[in-house]
């Protein structure tokens, strides 16, 4: 990957630029120093270089003189800084839906981010690698990212939802005091990776705000997003095409192949070079839409087989019970229990 093209969205300029006016600081004059165009930041439709966005970290510490400014630009967030992601996030079914949504869209973030999200017995984790950071890099940046993750979680659990364990690729700063109000006492610091551990009870535990039609609308949104800002990710643009297609019917690789404008031949190759195939994706697919379903008890079995492109319930419930071991009922009456 070409590094000098990596990019990171707008909105978190418009965030850093926001909180500099409110600590009494013109940041117009930094963004033009960083070689950010004024009127391109917040604007949703431009992406800024990621080493731009370095340069606007490095001046706006040096105007702030606040190593923990990260932070403080955290208090900001709102998940519409991550445009749809943040509105999908939103209407998650579980805490856990939200890291899965923040690991499998990081792309909208940042192409150079290792996003991974990790089980064990007790924790579900957020893990975020920043690879060779350097000595430039801006640390400030990454305290920004996993403040605002964790935020994006209190917004939809509550804000007394707090991380079990912290751990930050930072150098240990002076005043970790700031950093343990954020993440709670519990922080290793100078780890090999970003982590926020939830606990596994609290990630797993159905969410108020749960909605799953707009989780899959604003997710169409981001797929769609990401599809544009690159056209060779091949994988993207046919999850993206399936979605659309399947209430018309469950779609051949032909039919898919041709709203994409491209043969047959070359789809399968394409696919193939990112170790994928149509079938895959479109299972996938269906399986990830079905259980955002479920979950909704407004939605009857028949309604949700039409959504997903089967023919028949009987044909929808054979698919389900071979991605969960359970028929839709039986899953829909354990989900309800657990509520």
């Amino acid at each position: 990957m070409d590094t000098q093209k990596i990019t990171s969205l707008s909105s978190v300029a418009a965030l850093l630029g926001q909180t500099l006016r409110s600590l009494g600081h013109d940041p117009d004059p930094l963004f033009v120093k960083a070689g950010i165009a004024p009127e391109d930041v917040g604007n949703p439709t431009k992406r800024i270089l990621t080493s731009r966005m370095q340069a606007l970290w490095r001046l706006a510490l040096d105007v702030t003189g606040d190593p923990a400014l990260g932070l403080v630009v955290a208090r900001q967030f709102q998940p519409a800084v991550l445009h749809g992601l943040g509105l999908a996030c939103l209407a998650s079914d579980t805490l856990h839906d939200v890291l899965f949504r923040l690991v499998r869209y990081s792309r909208i973030m940042n192409e150079l981010l290792d996003f991974q999200l990790e089980e064990s017995a007790e924790t579900i984790d957020l893990l975020v690698k920043v690879p060779d950071p350097g000595p430039d890099f801006v640390h400030a940046s990454m305290d920004l990212g996993m403040a605002a993750f964790l935020r994006m979680c209190q917004i939809t659990a509550g804000n007394n939802i707090l991380p079990v364990q912290t751990w930050l690729q930072r150098p240990t700063p002076v005043d970790t005091a700031v950093y343990q109000e954020v993440f709670g006492a519990d922080i290793v610091f100078e780890a090999d990776s970003n982590r926020l551990c939830l606990d596994k009870g609290v990630a797993l535990a159905p969410l108020a705000t749960a909605h799953p039609e707009l989780a899959r609308l604003n997710d169409q949104t981001v797929i769609d997003y990401l599809a544009r800002q690159d056209r060779n990710n091949i994988t993207m643009q046919v999850r993206s095409r399936i979605i659309e297609q399947l209430p018309e019917g469950r779609p051949s690789q032909g039919e898919i192949a041709v709203k994409l404008n491209t043969s047959l031949r070359s789809l399968q190759r394409k696919l193939h070079q990112q170790d994928t195939s149509f079938k895959e994706l479109l299972n996938d697919t269906q399986r990830e839409l079905a259980l955002s379903y479920i979950r909704d008890s407004n939605r009857s079995i028949g309604e949700i087989t039409y959504l997903l492109g089967f023919s028949e319930p009987s044909n929808f419930t054979r698919a389900f019970k071979r991605w969960t071991g359970k028929s839709p009922g039986e899953y829909r009456d354990s989900a309800d229990r657990k509520a």
